[in-house]
């Protein structure tokens, strides 16, 4: 637990301060942050029967990710996110040349990755540039609320967790975690609307509230991921963490939804 707790207590403050920084701190950090991860899925997946292109899928979220982002801060047009086609293309003419037994399954879990990992990390990012102009209190808020819900989770769950919310999934998460992480998660959001402003609070206690239910879901999403290939962590870079894609399993389907809904809203 000492481990952990330093660990974390290092990982959000180097978050927090990429955050913080500006926008091309905050958009490079994020790009390199979902490469790692990107690594990490590709890393658990891989086997004789299924093996993606890492570098080339890895080159092609980065510039994906790095043009979407230029794109948001107005240094490029959005005409020039084509430039991805000639990756894309490639990610379909190398197993060509592979001699591979099985190709289209390297191709599919190659693009796979980009829509699992890459894909919700650009759109997180796109919570800065949501209004037009870089505002991080909108990110900030969304990693407090992912927290926030982590730990009540936690805490309620070992406090008086009783009932299995998915069992045959995750053994440990029960309902009584998930209302807690709910609760404190929607108790938090009134005070963002206080003292971040940026959002309505009604628009706070809704993106809480997608944040609890879906980043759950996402955790889920993760642990049957793992559980099919037989892994206990994604990786280890983060001691007593795993790796990081075991602590931004929520994001992954939550980040999208809030985004859409923030969108679709405004």
């Amino acid at each position: 637990m000492k481990t952990r707790a330093i660990t974390g207590v290092i990982f959000v403050a180097v978050m927090v301060a990429s955050t913080l920084f500006g926008p091309y701190l905050y958009s490079i950090f994020f790009m390199l942050l979902s490469a790692w991860c990107l690594y990490e899925f590709y890393g658990i997946v891989s086997c004789e029967e299924r093996a993606p292109n890492k570098a080339l899928g890895i080159i092609l979220a980065v510039t994906l990710f790095g043009l979407g982002s230029m794109v948001a801060m107005n240094i490029l047009e959005a005409k020039f996110l084509w430039l991805i086609t000639p990756l894309v293309s490639l990610t379909y003419i190398i197993p060509l040349f592979q001699k591979r037994s099985f190709p289209f399954n390297d191709i599919a879990y190659t693009f796979l990755g980009i829509c699992y990992v890459t894909l919700p990390f650009f759109l997180f990012a796109k919570l800065g540039f949501i209004n037009g102009v870089f505002n991080y209190y909108i990110p900030l808020g969304f990693l407090i609320l992912l927290w926030t819900n982590d730990t009540g989770a936690y805490l309620a769950g070992r406090s008086f967790g009783k009932h299995k919310l998915f069992e045959r999934i995750s053994p440990k998460k029960t309902w009584e975690g998930f209302f807690g992480g709910f609760i404190l998660a929607i108790v938090v959001a009134i005070n963002l609307e206080k003292y971040f402003g940026s959002l309505p609070l009604w628009q706070w206690i809704t993106v809480a509230m997608i944040i609890s239910v879906v980043g759950t879901l996402g955790d889920l999403v993760e642990s049957m991921l793992k559980r099919s290939l037989h892994v206990k962590d994604s990786g280890s870079i983060l001691p007593g963490h795993g790796g990081f894609l075991d602590r931004f399993d929520g994001l992954l389907l939550a980040a999208p939804l809030v985004y859409v809904f923030l969108i679709l809203i405004s």
